[in-house]
């Protein structure tokens, strides 16, 4: 039979110090490998997410490659380090966090050099003491190397960055389709310029700009859209008419909408 596991170096326990294993060589199950990529991957993220910069060479060969989809290529361990320093780890009052999807992540054998482990995560920021709250999604291909004994990263994707929000988790009510064509029409926004609330098949939708997404029920005056920080409350008349909406995006309202038809 064709053997398509990796010979890395095994026996003991992982050793975060250095990444070092036995130096008796063997071949081991694909799910060894994986447990054993796993636990690597685990220890990098907990280290991105403390930003412990002093940390990150040890996981990553000098030659790195890292490929983003919105900042190209960044070459040298050396050189994504400083850009980490100088970025992402600069501002004590800012802190990102990183969280895999649960059951997205994959490990794969990679013949005569290592594993490659990819997913989808999802990224959480914490500012000046606010609430932490979801940000961006992502995915993500690691290429591992194993040299001696020694797992680095040696080429790094990170692709597929899309706004996240809080919202794709909530639950939301049906209305009536008397309560939501009340809701049609068209507002303006002194920010965002013209905004349509229309329904489309029996469903509710916003459109702003380029925009154009479902909009779901908190209750008969307040809606939101999932894949967005976006929360629309909406405000009646004394005879019952809606005539305005107060946008919120994260929690904070940032703008009132008035309807003009």
């Amino acid at each position: 039979m064709k053997n398509y596991f990796v010979h890395i170096l095994v026996a003991g326990m992982f050793l975060l110090s250095n990444h070092v294993v036995s130096q008796e060589t063997n071949t081991i199950s694909t799910e060894d490998l994986e447990a054993k990529i796993l636990a690597l991957d685990a220890t990098f993220w907990n280290v991105y997410n403390s930003c412990n910069v002093d940390k990150f060479k040890q996981f990553l060969t000098d030659d790195l490659e890292f490929y983003h989809d919105k900042g190209g290529l960044t070459e040298t361990s050396e050189k994504l380090i400083s850009l980490v320093k100088n970025g992402l780890c600069k501002d004590p009052n800012m802190k990102l966090r990183r969280e895999a999807v649960k059951g997205s992540v994959n490990v794969y054998p990679l013949n005569n050099y290592g594993a490659i482990i990819t997913g989808e995560h999802l990224f959480y920021l914490t500012e000046n003491g606010n609430p932490e709250r979801l940000v961006e999604a992502a995915k993500f291909t690691h290429v591992w190397k194993n040299e001696n004994g020694k797992w680095c990263m040696s080429r790094v994707l990170s692709y597929d960055h899309k706004q996240a929000s809080e919202n794709s988790k909530k639950n939301a009510i049906e209305l009536t389709n008397e309560v939501k064509k009340a809701l049609v029409g068209t507002y303006k926004a002194p920010n965002t310029g013209i905004i349509t609330i229309f329904m489309e098949n029996d469903k509710l939708r916003i459109k702003a700009g380029q925009m154009n997404s479902a909009l779901f029920a908190i209750s008969k005056t307040e809606l939101f859209v999932k894949e967005a920080p976006l929360r629309f409350k909406f405000v009646k008349d004394a005879k019952g008419q809606i005539v305005k909406f107060t946008v919120f995006e994260n929690g904070k309202a940032v703008e009132e909408a008035l309807r003009v038809e």
